[in-house]
This record gives structure tokens, sequence and C-alpha cells, in this order.
């Protein structure tokens, strides 16, 4: 079971949202990376603006230098990308596309921390 302490050093503020990577919630939900992607790609209806959206540079940039001695973000293909970023309502919308135990289970545990974390 998560902790949540570890849940909450993997949640970022930004755009005045609490968020959390894409790659972050892969490891939670023990699927790769790019499955995370290809479910929002395949469902954009379901992830509109406030729910999830990929980092712009300058953005990604911050969070680099902000994260940086604590953790090294994916690189994927051999070359960063901009990491995709999800809400609370992306991380429950994510699990119901995703469909697992585990994602469900994960998400709970993510939505009770993000509930118990003030700005």
């Amino acid at each position: 079971m998560l902790e949540e302490i570890q849940i909450k050093s993997i949640i970022y503020e930004i755009r005045g949202k609490q968020v959390m990577l894409d790659s972050d919630l892969a490891k939670l939900y023990k699927v790769e990376t790019k499955r995370i992607n290809e479910a929002v790609k395949n469902n954009l209806e379901k992830f509109p603006e406030r729910f999830s959206w990929k980092l712009n540079d300058h953005e990604s940039q911050k969070l680099l230098v902000e994260i940086f001695d604590q953790k090294d973000i994916e690189l994927r293909g051999g070359k960063y990308k901009n990491p995709r970023v999800f809400t609370e309502q992306g991380v429950a919308m994510l699990s119901t596309i995703l469909k697992t135990k585990i994602a469900s289970k994960s998400s709970i545990q993510i939505m009770d921390t993000l509930n118990n974390i003030t700005i």
C-alpha cells in the first residue's frame, strides 16, 4: 500500500493546480508511460485541458529544476519530451480507462492524499 508521504512527494503545483506526471502515474499503476499517453490519445474527449495537459517547454524546465535532485524525469525514445500532467479529475478518469485493480486502488489513495493537501 502506498504511503501518503510517498504520494505527496510526487504531486506538483503547476498552473495553480495540484498535478501528477504521467511517468509517476505509470509507476504507481504498474504500466509503461506510453500506455498512459495512449489511453489519453485514444480518449481525448475524456481529458479536457482542466483534467490533463502536456507541459510547455518553460513549465517542463521549471519542473526539472524543482525536482532535479529528487528524481529523473523519464526520457522517452532517447529524447526528452515534455511530460503530460493529470489533475485529480484526470487521475480519476485515467483509472476508469485503464480498468485495472492496481489503477483503481492507486487512484483512490492519490485522491485521498490530494484531498488532504492544502495549497
